[in-house]
């Protein structure tokens, strides 16, 4: 997953015609970080928001946790009833 979103994260930096070095200096992140989170998947979260901001990207956090109907165990285990015909 990791990597995966590094590599959409240099698409974007990409289709944006940004270098590495213009997206460092926009978001604040050092160009080493950025290097390392295009190559291995790994950064850190107040990074990563500095990088979603500068590229735009910040509102795909709001799904990020976001509260889903809840759901009891009672519903889960409980049977349904199948009918029959005749």
């Amino acid at each position: 997953m990791a990597t995966a979103v590094a590599s959409r994260a240099k698409a974007m930096r990409l289709a944006h015609n940004l270098s590495q070095r213009s997206l460092a200096d926009r978001s604040g992140v050092s160009q080493a970080s950025l290097k390392r989170f295009e190559h291995t998947g790994e950064i850190a979260l107040a990074s990563l928001l500095k990088l979603s901001a500068a590229l735009g990207c910040m509102d795909d956090f709001g799904a990020l946790f976001a509260p889903r109907a809840v759901v009891s165990i009672d519903q889960i285990t409980q049977k349904r009833r199948i009918r029959g015909r005749g």
